[in-house]
């Protein structure tokens, strides 16, 4: 068993700045990758970003590069996502995920842990 808490997600004006953090414990950590997904209103979850086990590789999805970072502190467990120059179409719950293997992508079926979520409100 793996469990994932986020914490970070709150209000904020355009163009602001947030920093998710997802701490994890129940299984070594830094042996699996680490994702970040989102889900608004009405829509389906999406893939946000993804860093491999050892924090080497990343990947994002288009619409959040050059914007967001993805990295992670295997001595503390801990996965982070730092969020900047965010727009009111960035408005979600933010979930964690822990990989099945060192490096999971972008599917969500590689994904076998899951956070509760963390909301994040970004106001125009």
């Amino acid at each position: 068993q793996v469990q994932l808490v986020e914490s970070g997600g709150g209000l904020v004006q355009a163009g602001g700045s947030l920093r998710l953090s997802c701490a994890a414990s129940g299984r070594t950590f830094g042996s699996n990758a680490m994702g970040w997904f989102r889900q608004a209103p009405g829509k389906e979850r999406e893939f946000v970003a993804a860093i491999s086990w050892n924090g080497g590789s990343t990947l994002y999805t288009d619409s959040v590069k050059g914007r967001f970072t993805i990295s992670r502190d295997n001595a503390k467990n801990t996965v982070y996502l730092q969020m900047n120059s965010l727009k009111p179409e960035d408005t979600a719950v933010y979930y964690c995920a822990a990989g099945a293997s060192r490096w999971s992508g972008k599917s969500d079926e590689r994904y076998d842990y899951w956070g509760q979520g963390t909301q994040v409100t970004v106001s125009s």
